[in-house]
Order: C-alpha cells, then structure tokens, then sequence
C-alpha cells in the first residue's frame, strides 16, 4: 500500500506537466523521489561526466570513479547496475531513450531496499515518457512554427502582387484558398495568447484551414488575420459544418474581449483592399452591440480626383524614390500603412535599420516621415500611382499641378462632406488639433484643455462613426488629412469669393 501511495505521488506529478504542456521539469521529479527515499539523485548526461539535473546536496565526486559503469550503463550494456564508492551505496539505471542515454544515478549512505530500488526504476521510466513527450512537444512546436510562417508567407505573396506570387511561396503545397475566386478577410481582435488556440482548432494535416487561412497579424500581435474563401454559389445548407465567418462569430459574441471586422468581397489580387477594409471595420465594431462590423463601401479619394492631372502629380512626387535602393523604397511604402515598429518585426530587422532606410526616402522625397500629413501625401501618391499606372503617358513638357489644385475640385469636396458629415462639431475640434499635434493625443488635450483620455475617447467615438480606422496607425487617418484639409482649401475659397 504505501509503494502504491508512493506511484500515485509520481503520477499525480506527471500529471501536472502534462496540463503545463512545457518542457519536462526533470528536477521537480528528482526532488520528489529525495523526498521519497531521503537519497540524492541526479541525471548525468550521455557523457558520463555532465549532471543534468539534480537534488541539492547530491556528491558529485562519486562520479568519477565510476565512470567506467556509468559507460556501460549509459551504452546499453546493462540496464541498470548497484555498486559503491567512498562508502556510499550507489544504483545507476538508464533512462529508455535511444542512442546514448542519460542515467539516472541515486547515492545514499545505506543499502537500497528493494522497494526503493523498484521506486527508482518507476521513476526512471517515467523520466523517459517525459523526455519523449517532450521530444514530440518540441517536434510539434517547430511544425506550427513552420506552418505558420508558411502561411504568412502566402499573405504577404497575396498582399504584395497578387496569387501568382503566394503560388510560388508555397513550393508546391498550394492552399486551397487560391484556388477560389474571391475572398473576404476577417480580421480578428482577441488576445495575443488566444490566436494560437483559434488557429490550431481550425487546422488541417497540412498547415492550412481547409478552403481559408488564418494568419498570425506580424505587426499587431492581437490581431488574427482570417482569410475566408467567398464563393457565391457553395451551398451551406443539408447540415454541414459551420463555415469559418460563422465560426468567428460565435467566437466574438461568446467572448466580451473579442472584436472583428469584416471586409467585401474581393478577388485575390486585391487582397490588400480587403485588408484595409477589414481594418476600418475593426475600428467601428468596437462600438457595436456585438463587437462584428462589415465594412460599408466608401468612395476611395483615389476616385474622386481627375485621374491624369493626378496620375502626373503622384509621379512627380514619387520620382526622386527611382534613386534609392529599391529595400528603402519598399521599407517606405510599408511604413506608410504600419508604424515602424510593426514593419522590423514584419521584415525581422531592427527598428533601426528601418529609420536608416526611410531616411534615405524622406531625404530623397524632401518630405518628413514623421509628420502624419508627410504621410499621408506620400501615401497618396503611392495610391495614385497604383491606380493610375496604366493611364496616358504624361507630357515632360507639362509643369504637374500641385496637390491642392487637385483636391479644389467639386467632386473631391463632395467625398470629404460625404466622410466628415456626420461628425459632430467637438468631435471635428478634437481631429484637427489630434493631427496638428501629430496624432499625440496628450499634446493635444493640452492645446484643447482635456484629459487625454477625452481624446482618446474623442478618437474612439470618430472611429465608429467615420468607420475608419484611426488609432492603430493604420490609413483610416490619412483619409482624415485630406478630408479636414479639403474642407479647409473651400472654406479659405468661400472667403476670398465673399
């Protein structure tokens, strides 16, 4: 009775690191077989001279003079053996592991009793179960490891130039996803410990999530990226499973710290459309009774400047880029959608190495990247330049308009009435001197005279009702630049025309 009190102590421990799921704690079960047998125990590794792990008084000068049975222990020559040294009992019994393996050495000044020796030998199997659970555990980790970065490796191939690109980064194992037409990205806010859980619920033998795939957010590490295959005709009806979007959002209304947006519908070379989308409806289902917003079209202000002056002006602007080295040029267009923090971790350089490269560009621009309303233009352009590329040659001859001769216009006018006009006075207060202070919000409460959690709260309430995504230094802001800034160009006409 008391060795089985004695096995359901060992097993109870086992029990405890198997729910940790870390990496076995060989100590923790050496202490408790001293606390057995009142012995002092240690592990030595395959070398025979290494110790592991072991209890605290534990005599190592005994191992070196029996090196020579620790080898034949370790090698396999005997499974276990009893002997003595400098008047100490010692047993040695190897753990069943292949190749070379660690032993288990037990040093006490009396003979070993028979049901200790049989709690030692306990003991040793149960090290080997944890060092192979371990050897799996480390084995599965690097798969998810890998599985993931292979899977961000796609996004960032869709997000860059379209399916082709994601096609060659998956070296054969092309994910489901790609093969559909269109696609919709919810974007998932939840915390950092949740998105593995959620990911590894969903997914299938090969890494991916059967038709979708979810994405660990590189730059915001409470943010699941979840592409979703939007197939007009698949048929959910005759029982099957829940889709993926429903799934999430059974997640969001079960959990109060969950949010998500959801984009439209878009092809997959536009992925990172539906990706900006999904982000500016992050931002007003914060304020929603169930956290989930769709993103609700808007007018681009892309599309509402007249395309060849506006084509030229982006080209001019972006010009002198054609003289840095095209990491720099690439390194600044991330950074115009992502705070500089966010782009090391996404390229794995240092936050330093990504100022180096951006002032290359902002010296080449003329421009200051530091300066929301920089950006903003700059971003502009980069839009621009995108959306225009196939339009009619510009001619060299041509001086470009300046950019506010561009947003003069009525229809760019009208989209930032459209934008702004629901937005409250106070609220329209808060904006300008939020971006007059460079989007810092204490600077700002003290030009208005608010706390700064009264800007923040300001900046919450615009985000829901602009639908835009304002304070996670995404492009939501710059669509505000320009619409303040347009509003502005036709007061400042008004008062000249009065």
């Amino acid at each position: 009775m008391r060795q089985d009190g004695r096995l359901g102590g060992l097993l109870h421990e086992v029990q405890r690191q198997a729910v940790c799921g870390a990496e076995p704690n060989t100590r923790r079960v050496l202490e408790w077989l001293h606390r057995q047998t009142g012995a002092h125990i240690a592990l030595v590794a395959p070398d025979v001279r290494t110790v592991e792990s072991s209890t605290p008084e534990f005599p190592s000068r005994t191992l070196r003079p029996i090196a020579p049975l620790l080898a034949r222990v370790r090698d396999g020559r005997l499974a276990a053996a009893a002997t003595q040294t400098e008047g100490l009992h010692v047993r040695c019994e190897a753990l069943a592991l292949p190749g070379p393996r660690p032993v288990l050495v037990v040093v006490c000044p009396e003979a070993l009793p028979p049901d200790t020796a049989a709690l030692i030998s306990h003991t040793s199997s149960v090290l080997s179960l944890l060092r192979q659970a371990g050897d799996s555990g480390r084995l599965q980790r690097d798969y998810q490891r890998k599985a993931r970065q292979l899977r961000l490796a796609v996004l960032h191939g869709l997000l860059a130039e379209g399916p082709i690109l994601a096609r060659r980064m998956t070296s054969g194992a092309v994910p489901p996803l790609l093969e559909t037409n269109r696609l919709r990205v919810h974007l998932l806010r939840c915390p950092s410990t949740d998105r593995d859980r959620i990911a590894q619920a969903h997914e299938d033998p090969s890494g991916y999530h059967g038709p979708d795939l979810m994405v660990h957010c590189p730059v915001f590490k409470e943010h699941l990226i979840c592409l979703v295959a939007d197939d007009a005709g698949e048929d959910h009806s005759g029982g099957r499973p829940p889709s993926l979007s429903e799934t999430l959002r059974c997640l969001v209304r079960d959990n109060p710290r969950y949010a998500m947006g959801i984009s439209g519908a878009h092809p997959l070379g536009a992925t990172a459309e539906a990706y900006g989308q999904a982000a500016h409806a992050l931002a007003a289902a914060r304020a929603t009774p169930d956290r989930v917003a769709f993103y609700h079209g808007r007018t681009p202000l892309v599309s509402a400047l007249p395309q060849q002056p506006a084509a030229q002006w982006a080209r001019a602007l972006l010009r002198p880029l054609d003289s840095v080295p095209r990491t720099s040029a690439d390194i600044t267009r991330l950074a115009m959608i992502a705070p500089r923090s966010g782009v090391a971790r996404l390229l794995g350089m240092s936050r330093n190495t990504v100022t180096a490269h951006l002032k290359h560009a902002e010296h080449a621009l003329s421009q200051n990247l530091k300066d929301v309303r920089c950006r903003a233009t700059v971003h502009l352009a980069l839009a621009l330049s995108g959306s225009c590329a196939d339009s009619v040659a510009e001619d060299p001859r041509q001086q470009p308009p300046a950019l506010d001769d561009l947003l003069r216009t009525e229809p760019a006018a009208a989209w930032a009435r459209t934008l702004l006009g629901a937005l409250q006075a106070r609220h329209r207060r808060t904006l300008r001197a939020w971006l007059d202070a460079n989007t810092d919000a204490q600077q700002a409460a003290r030009r208005l005279g608010m706390s700064r959690n009264t800007i923040r709260a300001h900046l919450r309430t615009a985000e829901a009702v602009l639908g835009v995504d304002l304070l996670t230094h995404g492009t939501g802001v710059y669509d505000i630049v320009h619409a303040l800034h347009i509003l502005e160009i036709r007061t400042a006409v008004s008062t000249v025309h009065d």
